[in-house]
């Protein structure tokens, strides 16, 4: 998947009235097919009570991230929800919120400090290590407890990659008879994800499933196994997040496994966070939205 720059921002502006609320959004990238459902959900959902909705793409970049912090700030938003681009560096974006009064919401990116003991800042998202677990059983079912493994890590900035490879991993130590033969970054993306993928196939060593920490990644495996005459049947892909690119690849017999992330639930739950942060209610730290496992034998559960 090539990145396209969609420009710094999308401003959402929602029924006009004098009690709507001003939400500003930084995304860590708009052109992720997840973080775009997700943000599609935070608007619905601000729209639907009557509040604005600005929305500002951080592109990959925390030094990014932080300014546009401090500009929503400037702009005395009544809210601050952030996608973050790097878990281990939100301290000072969580800094500019609290130093000014404005609530934080955290959206599917848990930080790893200890933003979250601060007043009126919380987190909406899943357990991300769940959801490894959940592939990576349903990909060694499949697999009769034996053969050769590959992992596709996101980024390495991302407390999600580490959590959901962790969540493989112990599945894995429970197989004796499976082996973690490679495990290699590339980034969440589809394009890095062919590329490493048919680096490990002319590299020659036997490969019976790939888990890939998003579906971009595992979309990306498919493609280079299919360049190079290599059958699903041969190796087995599975994914995380279950875009509707990865449920039509598993209609078609491609995709062996995903795991549903909950884009509307967290996205939506995001903005209700924050409007309730406004309004004063009290709102749980930690707003946990469940995974749920896809294969080909519920898929039609979740393709309508």
């Amino acid at each position: 998947m090539k990145r396209v720059l969609f420009g710094a921002a999308i401003f959402a502006t929602c029924t006009s009235s004098a009690m709507a609320a001003t939400l500003g959004v930084s995304v860590a990238w708009f052109d992720d097919n997840f973080l775009t459902s997700m943000r599609n959900a935070m608007q619905a959902e601000a729209e639907a009570q009557g509040h604005n909705i600005q929305f500002l793409d951080a592109q990959g970049d925390i030094g990014r991230q932080l300014s546009q912090t401090q500009s929503l700030a400037a702009q005395d938003v009544d809210a601050i929800i952030i996608n973050p681009v790097d878990t281990a560096a939100t301290g000072k974006m969580t800094e500019v919120a609290v130093q000014n009064g404005i609530p934080l919401v955290y959206v599917n990116r848990q930080p790893e400090g200890k933003d979250l003991e601060n007043d009126n800042v919380v987190f909406v998202g899943s357990d991300q290590k769940l959801s490894g677990t959940l592939q990576m059983e349903a990909l060694a079912e499949r697999m009769g407890g034996e053969g050769n493994v590959a992992i596709m890590l996101g980024e390495l900035s991302s407390g999600a990659t580490h959590q959901r490879t962790e969540g493989v991993k112990e599945v894995i130590a429970e197989y004796p008879g499976i082996e973690i033969i490679a495990e290699q970054p590339a980034d969440y993306l589809r394009t890095e994800a062919i590329n490493l993928m048919n680096n490990w196939i002319v590299g020659g060593q036997q490969i019976d499933a790939i888990a890939a920490n998003n579906d971009e990644m595992a979309l990306g495996a498919l493609i280079a196994m299919q360049q190079s005459g290599i059958s699903p049947d041969e190796i087995l892909v599975g994914g995380i997040d279950a875009t509707r690119d990865a449920l039509e690849a598993m209609q078609r017999g491609e995709l062996a496994v995903t795991v549903f992330q909950d884009a509307q639930g967290q996205g939506g739950g995001a903005v209700k966070s924050a409007l309730g942060l406004i309004n004063g209610e009290e709102v749980e730290k930690r707003t946990m939205v469940p995974f749920k496992l896809v294969t080909p034998e519920n898929l039609d559960n979740f393709l309508n």
